[in-house]
């Protein structure tokens, strides 16, 4: 019975400490935001891996997009992601600068540039230092042992949710991904040139 006992009480520490440390680092980077602290917000972020993930994204809609007026083949599905994913790494590099970050992640918008088109309505991340501790463990994904996703917004639907993906690096967690929401990246697929 003790033993028993004992890895329970081990279980739970370690769930605390695990999903704690993500919350720690994810109040650190909610004050940056807050703060308008760029560089504080860049040096909270594993920009490869948010590049990344919202190429991907972008990527995705943009097949669904010209999926949705013919039929896509195997084979250009391929070229697709391979091209489509150096034009979304240009868009995304465009947006992924400290002062557009800390925009996008404060106000949750960016005002459209000549390369770039508008992103707007989405949540701000200051918005979950006014949650409750305990709604903000309802809010948790666990996706792997070194990738959990936060949502954002106060919808859970695929059409309006945003979410945040925090990286466990070393012995912090990093900002890795923003999950936008489908009508987001409808509108940004849109704004990229039809083949």
């Amino acid at each position: 019975m003790r033993w028993f006992l004992g890895i329970m009480i081990a279980a739970i520490v370690t769930a605390v400490v695990y999903y704690g440390s993500a919350l720690y680092s994810l109040s650190h980077l909610a004050t940056a935001t807050r703060d308008g602290d760029g560089a504080a917000i860049v040096a909270r972020t594993d920009l490869p891996r948010l590049s990344n993930s919202l190429s991907e994204q972008i990527v995705k809609a943009y097949l669904e997009r010209v999926g949705a007026t013919r039929r896509v083949g195997a084979m250009e599905r391929m070229l697709v992601s391979g091209y489509g994913a150096t034009v979304a790494d240009a868009l995304v590099s465009k947006l992924l600068t400290p002062e557009n970050l800390t925009e996008l992640l404060k106000a949750g918008r960016l005002a459209e540039t000549k390369t770039s088109p508008a992103l707007k309505g989405l949540p701000s991340l200051t918005d979950l230092q006014k949650i409750n501790l305990l709604t903000q463990f309802g809010r948790i994904h666990y996706i792997n042992p070194v990738k959990l996703s936060i949502r954002v917004s106060k919808s859970k639907d695929p059409e309006d949710a945003t979410a945040i993906v925090l990286h466990r690096s070393s012995l912090t967690w990093k900002l890795a991904g923003i999950d936008l929401p489908r009508k987001v990246l409808r509108d940004i697929a849109a704004s990229l040139p039809a083949r």
